[in-house]
């Protein structure tokens, strides 16, 4: 895809779309990077996670981070990191002299804000005291932990590596290590879980103290083994029962629900998924990872790098797999399909400044959602209602052309 810049419009899958205004500031700057290897794949994941060998080729897949980061530079130059993620997979088996010389490389590179925050994904089964004192001394300054669950049942039945009583040691060893900014990360709607179940893993997690709970129904996704060998899961009322009770309790202690599936101690939700869904730009490295960059002059190009981390190693075969350039038509559902995601939703103005469209836009579908009761009358914001939330994609549909 290419834009002619002897014409007035900017071409688009063989399309041409009216021009849009030049963005009157970029907006944050983030960073993922993935780590595709894990101990074991889970079930129901349906991630880029591939199960390690005995020794991973930690140095190589650094040297290819770097050298895919290298070939996105041009479109970020002059502009900062203000949070960096390491997602999986699971980053946590890789060592802090590897996650180090990374962390180095792309300071290096980027310049970061001066309070960026850097989030490492780990799971119980993983965790080493000294390897997560290492890390914190990097500047790894928050935690994101895959419990799941704390039942013995639940944990072999969703496939995972760990125990409860390590899920709990790993929250405990965290803190120890200096994190005091943790998430932990819950499921609920479990094979054969009952209310009580699903209160009691969610009592332990506040009981941990973290900054921070994802709290998320299990869904069967394709390409999984949960999705060709299906589990026996909850009806739809205990399912009803247990988000209304969990959201109760949540809220009971101090955890304020900031996002379809995040809950949050006062000042603590996680910066760089809030950029994701304000509609912020995100560089993305390693196999299969996805960016999103946004460019002064209007356009707007989402990425996907190589998804095989045998070819993503492969010096032979480019990092980049594929790239888009988002269309007007495709700019409102692209932008709600995130910032909808926030129950507060985003101030209005946030569309024309990170699309350069105008609110004339959405109007129609706006109306339509209005209406049916679905957004709120707010002129000076983008945000749906409660019914909204729960009926989240049918709202987005009308934003769909």
């Amino acid at each position: 895809m290419t834009t002619d810049s002897s014409a007035s419009s900017l071409i688009i899958g063989g399309a041409a779309s009216s021009p849009r205004a030049p963005l009157p500031t970029l907006p944050p700057l983030t960073l993922y990077i993935h780590i595709p290897w894990c101990v074991r794949k889970c079930p129901y994941c349906d991630f880029n996670s591939h199960t390690a060998s005995p020794v991973l080729p930690e140095q190589e897949y650094v040297d290819a981070l770097l050298a895919d980061l290298d070939q996105d530079l041009h479109a970020v130059y002059g502009r900062e990191l203000t949070s960096i993620f390491f997602g999986g997979g699971t980053p946590s088996l890789f060592s802090a002299e590897a996650l180090g010389r990374l962390l180095k490389g792309v300071e290096q590179r980027i310049p970061f804000a001066d309070d960026i925050e850097i989030t490492l994904e780990a799971n119980p089964g993983t965790f080493e005291q000294e390897k997560f004192v290492a890390y914190r001394k990097l500047g790894i300054n928050r935690l994101s932990i895959g419990i799941q669950s704390f039942q013995q049942e639940k944990l072999e039945a969703l496939g995972r590596i760990h125990n409860g009583d390590e899920a709990v040691r790993a929250a405990g060893m965290a803190r120890q290590a200096g994190f005091d900014n943790f998430n932990l990360d819950l499921m609920h709607g479990l094979p054969d879980q009952s209310l009580d179940d699903a209160l009691s893993d969610l009592r332990q997690a506040i009981a941990l103290k973290p900054t921070h709970i994802s709290w998320y129904q299990l869904t069967l996704e394709p390409n999984t083994v949960f999705w060709n060998q299906p589990p026996v899961l909850p009806e739809d009322d205990t399912l009803w029962d247990i988000q209304e009770a969990g959201q109760a309790l949540l809220a009971e202690h101090g955890y304020t629900q900031y996002e379809v599936s995040a809950y949050a101690q006062a000042g603590r939700p996680a910066r760089h998924n809030l950029n994701y869904w304000s509609f912020g730009d995100f560089i993305g490295i390693g196999a299969g990872a996805h960016g999103k960059l946004s460019h002064p002059d209007g356009r707007i190009v989402r990425t996907w790098k190589t998804r095989l981390p045998k070819d993503y190693l492969n010096p032979a075969k480019r990092f980049q797999a594929g790239e888009k350039y988002l269309s007007n038509e495709e700019m409102p559902f692209e932008f709600l399909m995130n910032a909808l995601r926030l129950t507060a939703g985003v101030e209005s103005r946030l569309y024309p400044e990170r699309t350069g469209l105008s609110l004339d836009t959405l109007a129609e579908g706006r109306r339509e959602a209005e209406q049916s009761g679905l957004m709120q009358v707010e002129p000076s914001r983008l945000a749906t209602t409660e019914r909204g939330q729960l009926f989240l994609n049918d709202l987005l549909q009308q934003f769909l052309n």
